[in-house]
Formats: C-alpha cells, structure tokens, sequence
C-alpha cells in the first residue's frame, strides 16, 4: 500500500471514530473547569475551597463537542430550507 493511500485510509478511519463519538457522546467535559463545574482556590492555609462556577459551560461541567455543533447547525439550517 502507498504511503497515501496509507494516509487516507487512517484520516478516514480518524473521521469516522470521531463521528461515532459525537454520536454516542455529544456533550464532553469543558476544557476550562476539567468538568467539575467551578475552579479550585485556595484559602491562606493552602487547603481547597470550591471557587467561582465556570462561566463558560454554566457550572454544568459539560459543553457540546464541535462536531456535535456541527451536525446540529447542518440539521437546523436544512430544515430550515425544507418548509
């Protein structure tokens, strides 16, 4: 097998797990909190105290994945186009 062909084989077989992936697991933890909803802070004895709630996925922990995103804009503006 080619080097290219070898190349285009792996991209698909990368696409195509990334699919399922977004299929089975839309939501995936955020990248600023690490899923935990709030940062970590802590006090003048250097122990752990929960910090302020994550603004960027609303304390929840979770964000859409981009290809998840992706789809879903797709679908809407299809539909959208449909009626």
């Amino acid at each position: 097998m080619t080097p290219i062909l070898l190349a285009v084989a792996c991209l698909i077989v990368v696409t195509l797990g990334y699919v399922g992936l977004c299929a089975a697991s839309p939501f995936g933890d955020c990248r600023k909190c690490r899923g935990m909803g709030h940062a970590l802070k802590a006090d003048r004895k250097g122990r752990l105290k929960r910090g302020k709630d994550c603004r960027r996925c609303k304390a929840t922990g979770k964000r859409i994945r981009v290809g998840r995103w992706l789809y879903n804009r797709w679908a809407r503006i299809y539909r959208a186009g449909a009626s």
